[in-house]
């Protein structure tokens, strides 16, 4: 993945080359993305769009990109606040007061479509009743098994303040797991 991420920055660079940068951008990152984002939203079709808002937006900023972290660590956080503005929107739009309650319908719809089972469900519904930073911090470590630092880096905290968040989260959810799981 290095070499590619290499390669990636190298055409993103160049003019002339860089809309195969962004292909290659595309191909390396996408499925990562898609579900981090999927994650956050839990829709797919809004998922879709701010994944392609997410690479509209590193097209259009790329000479913003600093190159002191990795390429996938500055998308994160872009697909990161796209997400969370996305969320911001749907509450606007949709007027609800209690947009989680929202999302577990879509949730338990989609899963009941999918034919999930009863754990899988559950899982999502105590990752989705968990607090904004908690729920992040949550996916990408447990999900994407970004280390701390990294986390860092797109969610700008410390360290110490994301394991604290994880520690509660990760408690949390085995909690409400195992209150609301009957064999």
């Amino acid at each position: 993945m290095k070499i590619k991420e290499e390669e990636i920055i190298r055409l993103m660079s160049g003019e002339k080359s860089r809309e195969k940068g962004v292909r290659l951008m595309m191909d390396a990152y996408q499925s990562r993305l898609y579900w981090h984002i999927r994650r956050i939203i839990v829709d797919h079709d809004l998922s879709q769009d701010v994944l392609q808002e997410t690479f509209i937006k590193a097209y259009q900023n790329f000479h913003q990109f600093k190159q002191d972290s990795q390429l996938y660590t500055w998308l994160y956080r872009i697909a990161t606040n796209e997400s969370l503005q996305q969320l911001n929107k749907m509450k606007k739009m949709q007027k609800l007061d209690e947009d989680a309650e929202y999302l577990l319908q879509n949730l338990v719809a989609d899963n009941v479509s999918a034919e999930a089972d009863e754990i899988q469900v559950l899982l999502q519904k105590a990752i989705h009743s968990l607090p904004e930073k908690q729920k992040l911090v949550f996916n990408m470590r447990y999900y994407e098994d970004l280390p701390y630092e990294e986390i860092s880096k797109i969610l700008d905290m410390s360290v110490g303040t994301l394991k604290t968040n994880y520690h509660y989260a990760k408690q949390k959810v085995e909690d409400y797991i195992k209150s609301n799981y009957t064999e």
